[in-house]
C-alpha cells in the first residue's frame, strides 16, 4: 500500500515522482538512522519528501526507491552524504539561549583561570559537537575574549576550541566565517559585532583573531570520537532531541568518558540527562543549567 503525501506539478513529474510512499519512507528513515543517529517519525514523512526532492532532481532519480537504492549503493558514500546533509537541520544563531555564555564567563572561566595561574593546567579545552555554520563555537571565543578584557594574566592562547559537524557544507561556511545581515543579526549585540566583525559591502566577516580560536573538523557522531582527547567543556546543544533514546544514552556515555575529570556539559534549553544517563550531576547558575560529569 502506498500513501502520497501531496500533489506536485505535471512538469516536475514529468521528469520523475516526488511523492514519496510510506514504504520508501520507511527505507530512507531507517538508512538516516543507521548513518546519522537522527530518529524521523511517521509525521516527518512530508519533510523528507520537500527536503529530498531537489536531491532527485539533480541525480535524475525517478522515484525515491531508486534514490535509496543508488544511496545503499554507492560505495564512495557520496549520495549518503549528500541525503544526510539535506536531512540535517542546521538552525543556529549567536549566543543561543544565553545562559550558557554567562556561566563560562561568570563561573567556569574563573574556575579555570585560577588553574592556570596556579601553574595546574596550561589550556582550556571545549568541543562544540555541532557547530553548523560556526555561531556557537564563535560565540564561545568571543565570550573569552570579552573576558580576557578584565582578565589579563589569561591569553587567547589558553583556550582551544573544537567545533566538529557532519555537514562539509556548514563546516565550510564556518571556516569562512562571513555572514549576511540576517544571519548576523540573530542574537548579536552591536557592541560585539563593531568589536569582533568587519563590516564589508554585503557581509560580515568574522576578524581574524576569532576565526583563529576555532578549529573546524568534520564528525559524524554515530562514529568512534574518542581520538579527539579530552575536554574540559562540551557543547551538545540541541541535537539530542533529534535522536532516538538508545542513541542518546550511547552518546551521553562516550561523552562521559571523553570529558575530564570534573568536566562539564551543555545541553539545549529543552533537553535533559533525566531518563538516559546517571553520569552527572546538575548544576545551577542564575537560570541556568548545566552538567558535571561524576
Amino acid at each position: 500500500m502506498q500513501t502520497w503525501l501531496k500533489e506536485k506539478s505535471t512538469s516536475t513529474q514529468a521528469c520523475c515522482n516526488t511523492m514519496i510512499s510510506l514504504e520508501e519512507f520507511h527505507l530512507i528513515r531507517d538508512y538516516i538512522q543507521k548513518h546519522c543517529g537522527i530518529h524521523l517519525t511517521e509525521d516527518k514523512v512530508y519533510l523528507v519528501e520537500t527536503r529530498l526532492t531537489t536531491l532527485m532532481i539533480e541525480h535524475g532519480f525517478k522515484t525515491f526507491g531508486e534514490l535509496y537504492s543508488k544511496a545503499v549503493s554507492d560505495n564512495t558514500n557520496t549520495l549518503r552524504d549528500k541525503v544526510i546533509e539535506a536531512i540535517t537541520t542546521n538552525e543556529t544563531f549567536w549566543f543561543r539561549d544565553l545562559h550558557p555564555f554567562g556561566i563560562l564567563n561568570e563561573v567556569l572561566f574563573n574556575k579555570f583561570a585560577e588553574e592556570i595561574v596556579s601553574g595546574n593546567r596550561t589550556k582550556i579545552k571545549i568541543w562544540c559537537c555541532a557547530c553548523s555554520t560556526g555561531q556557537e563555537p564563535y560565540s564561545i571565543a568571543m565570550t573569552y575574549l570579552d573576558y580576557l578584557r578584565k582578565n589579563p594574566s589569561l591569553s587567547p592562547d589558553h583556550i582551544e576550541i573544537l567545533a566538529t559537524d557532519i555537514s562539509s557544507t556548514v563546516l565550510f561556511l564556518g571556516k569562512l566565517g562571513r555572514y549576511d545581515s540576517l544571519a548576523i543579526s540573530r542574537g548579536l549585540s552591536d557592541e560585539f559585532k563593531d568589536r569582533y566583525f568587519d563590516k564589508g559591502e554585503k557581509v560580515w566577516s568574522i576578524k581574524d583573531n576569532v576565526k583563529r580560536m576555532v578549529k573546524f573538523q568534520k564528525l559524524n557522531l554515530q562514529e568512534s570520537f574518542s581520538h579527539l582527547g579530552r575536554h574540559d567543556i562540551i557543547f551538545c546543544r540541541n541535537i539530542l532531541i533529534y535522536f532516538s533514546t538508545e542513541f542518546k544514552q550511547d552518546i551521553l556515555q562516550r561523552i562521559a568518558a571523553l570529558l575530564q575529570p570534573n568536566g562539564y556539559l551543555f545541553l539545549g534549553a529543552s533537553e535533559s540527562i533525566i531518563m538516559y544517563t546517571d553520569q552527572y550531576d546538575m548544576m545551577r547558575h542564575a537560570m541556568g543549567l548545566y552538567y558535571q560529569v561524576k
